[in-house]
């Protein structure tokens, strides 16, 4: 039987691919429509896995495998990301892209192999169009990339491998295979730039801000790894386990991370970080600020808490209710990213890591928090979050953060257009056009489309929405400049507000990705 939201959702993916392609023509364009469509034949055989319970480790159950809108966003990464900063002179990053758009291919095209290697029968002709596409992404590799640029990729692909084995080992029905590949892959590329950066000696010469990012993403996959193999033998429940908890993190933190750091750019942390804040008063403003908005999201909280009696164990938040945080981000964001993007930069990462500790503190059950953490969020779960983790929240903060993130700061220079929105793209697609799509869908929709729950009325509404705030965006930043690509913009946002209808993977994640590859080239 023919799924019309996975042809779709498909449909919708080829669009933006070719839309990237028609002004981006290179001997990468090739490999990518090859990967894209291997990835959408070797698709379905992962989603007949997931169906059948066949598949290696457990993955969400909620959804399909992902796979072709999860395998493009790499390699389409690094193709706009080597004309950007070709266009700005920056030679090094040009190569860059060169490397990142390689390596996305590889993890996605590794990921299809497993698949068929697993299936059985063994799909003839599926073989045959991937056996096609591999030897297409081979050749191109073997004439674009230098020997250490090759090496490079193997690497990313080795730790990718075994930190796949790993996480998915732990963490059962937390992701798809779509979703997998997408935040291991960006995990492997931050491992694999640390070490080599700590290997090379070129601390102090990068921007600290994106060393602490490094070394934030890289601490905190290392301290959930060390604390599931510890607690696997341990009660994580007693007091002497959480106060164990506690010191590990500790002297993890303070005496591995915090040094790491230091090595990387050549200063205390704390100093450098108490000299960054009181660089300016507007920081200061800023900070308190989003301490207003932390508040209200925790009385948010405790209020929908409040209303829960003993008869309504499993009441849920409205829709309404989940999408406040969606509007507490973007006022969130906004601000940071018109005033100081770079104290934006810092707080989304310290965030994060907070979202994270957080979340290990109610998985394992740490006293005195866990199992009140426990009792407050279980309000807010949906069916995205399936697994032993409540992942929703961290990945609304990733959406807004990872455009602020991947901001090419080096290759600004060649910015024009729909091009100076980049930081907003987590702001458009996620803060405004999903949150209005769900709000309005679930009032006035009638219309659906074609196999899901989502309304024409809602991604109307999403789309308008997303104009209207990219119009006010114009008029309070002066350093957005939109002379011409109104056409370009518009198809962008509907693009992606379409996605949005037809996925089943994490919107919060991948929508402001496909966002930014637009708005980038």
């Amino acid at each position: 039987m023919v799924n019309k939201q996975l042809l779709a959702e498909s449909l919708v993916v080829f669009c933006i691919v070719l839309s990237i392609h028609t002004i981006v023509w290179d001997r990468f364009s090739w490999c990518a429509l090859a990967l894209g469509v291997q990835a959408f034949y070797v698709q379905h055989k992962w989603d007949r896995l997931l169906q059948s319970g066949g598949a290696v480790f457990q993955y969400r159950s909620s959804a399909n495998s992902g796979l072709l809108p999860a395998s493009m966003i790499i390699p389409l990464m690094g193709i706009v990301m080597r004309e950007r900063c070709k266009v700005s002179g920056n030679v090094y990053f040009e190569r860059y892209g060169v490397v990142v758009s390689a390596t996305g291919m590889a993890l996605a095209y590794f990921l299809s192999i497993i698949a068929l290697g697993i299936t059985k029968p063994v799909p003839k002709n599926t073989c045959i169009v991937s056996g096609a596409a591999g030897s297409a992404i081979l050749y191109t590799m073997k004439n674009s990339l230098a020997v250490s640029e090759v090496i490079e990729v193997l690497e990313v692909l080795l730790i990718f491998v075994y930190l796949s084995m790993i996480v998915l080992y732990l963490l059962p029905r937390c992701f798809t295979p779509g979703e997998a590949l997408i935040v291991l892959g960006g995990l492997s590329f931050a491992l694999n730039q640390l070490i080599k950066r700590s290997l090379n000696s070129i601390g102090g010469k990068g921007d600290p801000a994106d060393y602490l990012l490094l070394v934030t993403l890289v601490a905190l996959v290392l301290l959930g790894i060390i604390f599931s193999a510890l607690f696997f033998f341990m009660d994580s429940t007693t007091w002497t386990s959480s106060l164990f908890f506690y010191m590990m993190t500790a002297v993890l933190g303070l005496g591995i991370f915090v040094p790491w750091l230091q090595y990387l750019i050549k200063r205390h942390p704390l100093f450098w970080l108490v000299e960054f804040l009181v660089q300016s008063s507007t920081r200061l403003y800023l900070l308190g600020y989003w301490v207003m908005l932390v508040m209200a999201a925790c009385a948010v909280v405790l209020y929908q808490n409040s209303k829960r009696t003993p008869d309504l164990k499993k009441l849920q938040a409205s829709t309404m209710t989940r999408k406040y945080f969606h509007f507490l981000a973007v006022a969130t964001y906004i601000p940071g990213i018109i005033y100081d993007t770079q104290l934006l930069f810092v707080a989304s990462v310290a965030c994060v890591a907070v979202f994270v500790l957080l979340e290990f503190v109610r998985y394992f059950r740490i006293r005195p928090l866990g199992q009140t953490l426990r009792n407050l969020l279980t309000l807010f779960l949906d069916e995205r979050d399936s697994g032993p983790l409540i992942l929703t929240h961290i990945y609304l903060l990733l959406g807004m953060s990872l455009p602020v993130w991947l901001f090419p700061r080096l290759c600004a220079s060649s910015l024009s257009s729909p091009s100076t929105l980049l930081p907003y793209c987590g702001v458009l697609a996620v803060g405004v056009g999903d949150t209005i799509a769900s709000v309005f869908g679930s009032i006035m929709g009638e219309i659906k489309w074609p196999g899901t729950k989502k309304t024409f009325e809602g991604t109307m509404m999403s789309i308008f929405a997303q104009i209207i705030a990219v119009a006010l965006i114009l008029i309070f930043d002066a350093n957005v400049n939109m002379n011409s690509g109104y056409g370009w913009l518009l198809g962008s946002i509907a693009l992606v507000s379409l996605l949005e209808a037809f996925t089943t993977q994490i919107d919060n994640l991948l929508l402001p990705l496909y966002l930014h590859i637009l708005l980038m080239i």
